[in-house]
């Protein structure tokens, strides 16, 4: 099975665990449970499946949150949602009750074997089986690695002077020389999915989460390597984090489909958008700064005015294979996109042409050669004028932007590559993937420098 295909899986196996209490059963009469009812086992995950697009922290309807047992009890504008033992005096259960009830709203109702849980569980006290956190790290107790986690990101600082690279509830900063580790930043996410410095490069932005459970943004600070702010955004992971060009704001999409732009530094909440429909697993912003460009597994690159929140344009018109990377091309107002179809675009951002019913993509400016599978990262040269893709297989290809010729190969032999980075100077490329070591190569040869773990690896003897 290839590097994408087992992630994929793995993701499918996180959902298919985390809807199981709230698929939808069977019509008929709804029997009643053999024994307690599992807040953490049975209520949670149909509050998530179905409640928690309006509950949760970007987006608290009735200032209600429902992404975790706190929030329920505290309640929102009427007081706590539930009233253990006394279901028919509890806001949660009379909501989504009766033949036309009032939540979800605008959504199917919950069935009627969902609506029973409920009830039953609020009349059996409504009570909190949710597990101790088993996992927990800080800085003075930091994961313990047998063996080197995945790598999601990478991120060269812009002095070119550190590299930051994701690891398990950490990032870690390294001396690019491969030389050791100058810190780790260990945080509350279990997956770092994204990084990105300030264009200034005094803070490090980082999303992802914990898969299904919390989506959280963080920024550090790269003088002390203190966590600035962090903000739970989101139910489940984040992606495809950028900071605006004068730094004053980051963007990040979601596997809620929806894409947020959080102030920099205290990570207030300025949009939500919500016209995708599929994960978001890009962002970045024009080069005035007011529009920013999203890319999703919908198969969508969409423009969106900041200031408004509004939708803009679609960039694309063929709805090729979902979108899996984005990045914008250094001082211009174009942005390479690449996905499912192992196809790499360069598109203008703003329509040029005006367009008519033959759905041609008039935005189109190059299709660069098809890759060996699945692309999952890439990355413009600091110039402009090359880009590098990366996805499934064992190598990453650099590309000529002015007429997409090939300009060098670079054997990774990872199983599969999801994060690239250039140097500052655009001499060194940074990849790293499946088998959980970052390769630095020279960018012009394609020749391979160092290869290291960037994560401390214990063995059998420590």
């Amino acid at each position: 099975m290839n590097a994408t295909l087992l992630r994929s899986a793995l993701w499918a196996w996180i959902g298919l665990a985390v809807g199981l209490g709230a698929v939808a059963a069977a019509p008929g009469k709804a029997k009643p449970p053999a024994g307690p009812v599992s807040f953490h086992k049975q209520i949670h995950p149909i509050l998530q499946r179905r409640c928690q697009g309006c509950h949760q922290p970007a987006s608290l309807g009735g200032k209600l949150l429902l992404t975790d047992y706190a929030g329920l009890q505290k309640g929102g504008e009427h007081g706590s949602a539930v009233r253990p033992s006394k279901p028919d005096q509890s806001p949660l259960v009379s909501y989504i009750s009766g033949k036309e009830p009032k939540m979800p709203k605008n959504q199917p109702p919950l069935t009627s074997q969902q609506v029973a849980l409920i009830r039953i569980w609020v009349a059996q006290g409504a009570k909190d089986d949710t597990p101790a956190q088993a996992e927990t790290f800080d800085a003075a107790h930091p994961p313990v690695y047998s063996a080197p986690p995945v790598i999601s990101a990478v991120a060269y600082s812009p002095d070119g002077q550190t590299l930051a690279v994701s690891g398990y509830h950490e990032i870690l900063l390294q001396h690019p020389d491969g030389s050791g580790l100058i810190a780790r930043l260990v945080g509350h996410s279990q997956r770092i999915e994204s990084l990105a410095y300030s264009p200034d490069g005094k803070l490090l932005a980082a999303v992802g989460g914990n898969p299904a459970r919390s989506g959280e943004a963080q920024l550090w600070d790269t003088a002390k390597n203190d966590l600035v702010k962090s903000n739970v955004a989101s139910y489940d992971d984040l992606y495809g984090v950028s900071f605006s060009p004068d730094g004053k704001q980051i963007a990040f999409g979601g596997a809620d489909k929806s894409v947020r732009v959080l102030t920099v530094p205290d990570l207030t909440p300025v949009i939500k958008f919500d016209n995708h429909s599929d994960w978001v697993f890009g962002t970045t912003f024009c080069v005035d700064g007011k529009h920013l460009v999203s890319a999703s597994r919908d198969k969508a690159l969409k423009l969106i005015e900041v200031a408004t929140n509004s939708f803009i344009d679609d960039i694309n018109y063929q709805p090729y294979d979902g979108w899996r990377c984005l990045a914008r091309r250094p001082k211009a107002d174009q942005i390479a996109a690449a996905g499912l179809d192992g196809v790499s675009r360069l598109y203008q951002i703003f329509k040029a042409k005006a367009r008519t019913m033959n759905r041609e993509d008039y935005n189109l400016v190059l299709a660069f050669e098809k890759q060996p599978g699945v692309v999952n990262a890439l990355a413009f040269n600091p110039d402009g004028s090359k880009i590098a893709f990366g996805g499934d297989g064992d190598e990453c290809r650099v590309y000529n932007v002015s007429d997409g010729s090939r300009a060098a190969t670079l054997k990774t032999n990872s199983g599969g590559t999801f994060a690239l980075a250039w140097s500052p100077n655009g001499r060194e490329i940074a990849a790293g993937g499946f088998d959980g070591l970052l390769r630095i190569f020279d960018a012009a040869s394609g020749n391979m420098i160092r290869s290291f773990s960037p994560v401390p690896v214990r063995t059998a003897r420590q």
